[in-house]
């Protein structure tokens, strides 16, 4: 529900003039135009101000594929969306409150998604003939009468821009550029948004640039100066600071949460992170991020290949280190084998997977859940890994510094699925103090009277002992190996019995992680099940539907071994929903572990879930409808 009232407010130092404030309990604005017109940079300052001002918040950058797209073409497309609320996120939103359009493209690719009566800030120069043919447009939308039932606010960016920033003497081509900062401030304007985080932004960008720095703030004061005088805009929008604990806040990305979850944990196992891997969108930024954090003993190495990456890892774990790699699905399959050899070696490692949609080259920027499967059996043999699933961008965090608990514990790889949404997603994190996280024991003080390189502890991991250790050396590669000793066997018994302690290994890590919960009544018509990023839509859905019905939601974190109180949960519900971005894959484990008919709500389109989508199967079930 939303009131309005006329007062004054303040954004930044630019006096308003009287206009009227209508106060939202959220709003989801996308910004979308061309990969050059720089939309991921506004979207990320529009957040960032978000973040300064208070509210909770989840993002969607949407890249294109392509990587360079014709200008002005569907397929250059690219877009951020940003859901910020008074209240708890889990989303970015399904339809969107306000589109800023850039061209004609951004505009016929986004249209769909924008809410009826709905606002819509266009760069009315860029609706030309040329940019109408790129589009497919047979005629203007912004005069034939196509966009009733929007308010559509055509705005002349192109040439406002060159005006503002004139007084610089740039280059008209460079002039140009600025335009996004211009529509930043028509945004920032009409959701009263608080300026100073951008310009401290400018400032730390282009201190050494100061003409490109200037334009940029004229561009983006033009903007905000628009949405105030202009008689188009006669409401603006306010929503208030949510009320969240108290701490320390940042806004984190998912790939920036995973990289300082791999320094968090190395530095509570006071051990030295070592981190390969070769670049694969949307994997690489923790390569990037991590380089960032050499002070803290991080060591990273950009790999020649996939196979080198991990080969490489496996090496740092057996010299003592905290040792990772991250890809994403295409990158899997390459890795495979070397995963194997870490299975055999038993050697704590963590492998992190931000899944794209596949198979071979896919859709590269854009976000899947199809690699379970991979994950879980992927591999040559009886290979069994641990496998982890973050929920949102700041879980990460939390995902990967349990996979090195975990494989630290029981001497093994570990697999974190993580995906696009996630890794490029952002929302505000509480961020924890390094003395609040738990310890990660690492013992290398191994004596060597009477030392076995495949002796096991309570855990049936085997010891972690460094190469060069007077006393400890021993054999090491891809062969089986045999029990106790570790010297090559090819005896049947053995390799039998090597493989089902490897299983029972992985098994025992039950013991480790906590009974599943689920969100709701404990028993009842529907259990809707989710794992990964679909945590936050189905999570939401569920909230709204049990209003309606009794449905419950429980979202698995680990995905293998599974919790062990699963059968309890399953036997309480009649009815098992499971929305996944692929074709069924965890119904099809739950089937096949729990004999549960789970019934699945796929999506593979490269997007996540819309929380309509999620409660729209809800009744569909509840009603019988499921097939």
């Amino acid at each position: 529900m939303t009131t309005t009232t006329n007062v004054n407010t303040n954004i930044a130092d630019v006096p308003l003039k009287q206009k009227r404030i209508q106060e939202l309990g959220s709003a989801i604005v996308r910004f979308a135009g061309d990969s050059g017109d720089g939309m991921q940079l506004v979207g990320t300052q529009f957040t960032d101000a978000t973040a300064v001002f208070g509210n909770d918040l989840a993002t969607l950058p949407d890249y294109p594929a392509e990587i360079r797209a014709p200008a002005g073409s569907l397929a250059g497309v690219s877009g951020f969306q940003i859901n910020f609320a008074s209240d708890e996120v889990h989303t970015p939103g399904d339809t969107v409150h306000t589109l800023v359009a850039m061209n004609p493209a951004a505009l016929k690719v986004n249209l769909a998604d924008v809410e009826r009566n709905g606002i819509m800030i266009v760069n009315s120069d860029a609706f030309d003939a040329t940019g109408l043919k790129l589009a497919g447009y047979a005629s203007n939308p912004l005069e034939d009468g196509s966009l009733e039932g929007f308010q559509v606010h055509k705005v002349p960016m192109s040439r406002l821009t060159q005006e503002a920033v004139s007084p610089v003497g740039l280059k008209h081509k460079d002039a140009e550029r600025c335009k996004n900062f211009f529509a930043l401030g028509v945004t920032f304007w009409l959701y009263d948004r608080p300026m100073a985080p951008t310009l401290k932004w400018l400032d730390e960008k282009f201190g050494s640039k100061p003409e490109v720095r200037q334009a940029n703030e004229l561009a983006l004061r033009a903007g905000l100066n628009y949405g105030n005088t202009a008689e188009m805009f006669q409401v603006h929008f306010r929503v208030q600071p949510a009320k969240q604990p108290p701490g320390v806040y940042r806004k984190i990305k998912g790939n920036d949460a995973t990289a300082l979850g791999m320094v968090a944990a190395a530095w509570r196992g006071n051990a030295k992170l070592f981190y390969a891997s070769y670049p694969i969108t949307p994997a690489s930024d923790i390569l990037h991020d991590l380089v960032k954090h050499k002070n803290f003993g991080v060591k990273v190495f950009q790999a020649e290949d996939e196979i080198a990456a991990m080969c490489a890892a496996i090496g740092a774990s057996y010299g003592g280190a905290f040792a990772a790699t991250g890809t994403s699905g295409p990158g899997m399959a390459l890795k495979g084998e070397a995963l194997g050899l870490a299975v055999m070696l038993e050697l704590p490692v963590v492998i992190v997977n931000v899944q794209r949609g596949g198979p071979s080259t896919g859709l590269p920027t854009k976000t899947e859940q199809s690699d379970l499967l991979q994950a879980i059996a992927g591999r040559h043999g009886e290979c069994p890994v641990p496998v982890i699933a973050a929920q949102s961008p700041s879980d990460c965090f939390y995902a990967t510094f349990e996979a090195f608990q975990v494989a630290v514990k029981y001497m093994t790889p570990v697999i974190m699925l993580s995906d696009g949404y996630l890794g490029n997603g952002s929302e505000p994190w509480q961020v924890p103090r390094v003395d609040e996280l738990p310890t990660i024991p690492v013992n290398h003080d191994i004596k060597p009277e009477g030392f076995q390189p495949y002796a096991r502890d309570e855990n049936l991991a085997r010891p972690w002992a460094l190469p060069g250790t007077k006393g400890l050396a021993h054999r090491i590669g891809g062969l089986e190996k045999e029990d106790i000793t570790g010297k090559v066997s090819y005896d049947p018994l053995n390799h039998e019995k090597m493989v089902r302690l490897r299983a029972a290994k992985i098994a025992k890590v039950v013991e480790s992680i906590p009974d599943q919960k689920v969100l709701g009544p404990a028993s009842g018509e529907l259990l809707v099940v989710s794992w990964g990023g679909t945590y936050g839509s189905v999570r939401t859905a569920v909230e709204r539907m049990q209003k309606e019905a009794s449905v419950a939601h429980m979202h698995l974190r680990y995905l293998n071994p599974m919790p062990g109180n699963l059968p309890e949960i399953f036997k309480s519900f009649k009815r098992v929903l499971v929305p996944e971005l692929n074709l069924g894959q965890l119904s099809m484990l739950l089937r096949a572990r729990y004999l549960v008919d789970a019934k699945g709500l796929h999506k593979i389109q490269g997007r996540p879930f819309t929380v309509a989508e999620v409660m729209d199967k809800i009744r569909a079930t509840l009603d019988g409808r499921d097939d």
